[in-house]
């Protein structure tokens, strides 16, 4: 099942994504699973679901999948979800280019996480700016 992860950032702020990615097998990923990791930012249109606009500065960029992936599920103070953890981190750069510049808006960042087999795996956050 795919569902958006929601929340909420402030204005000119940074955030940190959190997220329990599994492969299509259903079991947790780990780095040996992907080939690359990339993200991009889109600001949303509130009335066009099918319009969004790629953030300047945050469009397909490269992750380091040992920056962003652990190989095993991991809990801290961070991760409130449940109990049973998070295998990818990630919190966005804005010091070189600002994210989310409109309060009042919402933002989709989106990870394309490519595995060395099978199909590209998505992970999705809707944000709202305040």
């Amino acid at each position: 099942m795919s569902t958006d992860t929601y929340g909420t950032v402030f204005k000119g702020g940074s955030v940190t994504c959190l997220a329990r990615v599994v492969g299509h097998d259903a079991a947790a990923v780990t780095r040996t699973d992907i080939l690359s990791v990339q993200y991009s930012l889109y600001l949303l249109e509130n009335d066009d679901p099918d319009s969004r606009t790629v953030v300047a500065g945050h469009d397909a960029v490269a992750l380091d999948k040992i920056s962003v992936l652990f190989d095993s599920l991991q809990t801290d103070a961070r991760w409130t979800r449940d109990a049973t953890g998070y295998n990818f981190r990630h919190t966005l750069d804005v010091v070189s280019s600002a994210a989310f510049g409109l309060a009042g808006r919402d933002y989709l960042v989106e990870y394309r996480l490519t595995p060395y087999l099978g199909q590209v795996i998505l992970v999705r956050f809707r944000l709202h700016s305040i």
